[in-house]
């Protein structure tokens, strides 16, 4: 998938087009990605780009379970951007939705509109505040630095010291780790799935990988009668 990356990175950008293909035979339900995407963007409480749902199947005796992992469908047709009052929220050229943490309001009005429930809000909370005192809790220090280091999220640098540091009060998403793959690497989620369950790629190159997955006939997208147009598609 690496080597397909590289390959749609050297053609111009109007010709890519990034998809996702979750495997739900393969997913085990470990988690691994939705702790990856934390570790990667620094995630603080309440914040969750790529959950994991858990379904049950059938009825007793006779269940199964089946997990979905949801990041942003990242929609063709997105219902979010339009209820925007500040158009802070938008599709980029890359074709993945995006949030100007600068121009966001915190109105939450996205959130509402999101069909997938994509979106969380950033109050600000931290896993160390109003927890025992430093000289109690071993590594206290080091994690209270952690959460307010650097991130990269849309390629843009976002340090969240304070309450009055985006991207606390904006609302946050998943953003197929395009500060990632516009260096060559594969999202993070992508990286860290023990089940081999999630590709990433250009749909337009018609040997990729993930072009030959949703050409099976045993592909679907969530909620496609409300014409979305996901790009996130998930074999069954």
């Amino acid at each position: 998938m690496r080597a397909e990356l590289l390959r749609a990175l050297a053609k111009p950008v109007a010709e890519r087009r990034w998809v996702m293909v979750i495997d739900l035979r393969a997913c085990v339900g470990c988690h691994g990605c939705t702790i990856a995407c934390v570790a990667e963007n620094k995630l603080p409480p309440g914040v969750v780009y790529r959950p994991v749902i858990d379904e049950e199947i059938g009825r007793y005796p006779n269940v199964t379970r089946r997990f979905i992992p949801r990041p942003c469908m990242q929609c063709d047709n997105p219902p979010c951007t339009g209820v925007c009052p500040v158009s802070a929220t938008f599709t980029n050229e890359h074709g993945v939705v995006e949030v100007d943490y600068e121009q966001c309001i915190g109105c939450r009005a996205c959130i509402a509109a999101c069909p997938y429930g994509a979106r969380t809000f950033d109050f600000g909370y931290t896993y160390t505040a109003d927890t025992t005192s430093p000289g109690v809790m071993f590594g206290a220090d080091q994690a209270a630095t952690y959460e307010t280091v650097t991130t990269f999220e849309y390629g843009k640098a976002h340090a969240r010291r304070n309450l009055h540091d985006s991207p606390v009060g904006n609302v946050r998403k998943c953003h197929f780790c395009m500060h990632r793959v516009l260096n060559g690497q594969l999202p993070a989620c992508v990286t860290t799935c023990i089940g081999r369950a999630t590709f990433f790629g250009d749909a337009n190159d018609p040997d990729s990988l993930v072009s030959e997955l949703i050409a099976k006939p045993n592909v679907m997208r969530l909620k496609e009668d409300l014409g979305t147009e996901p790009r996130v598609y998930y074999l069954q």
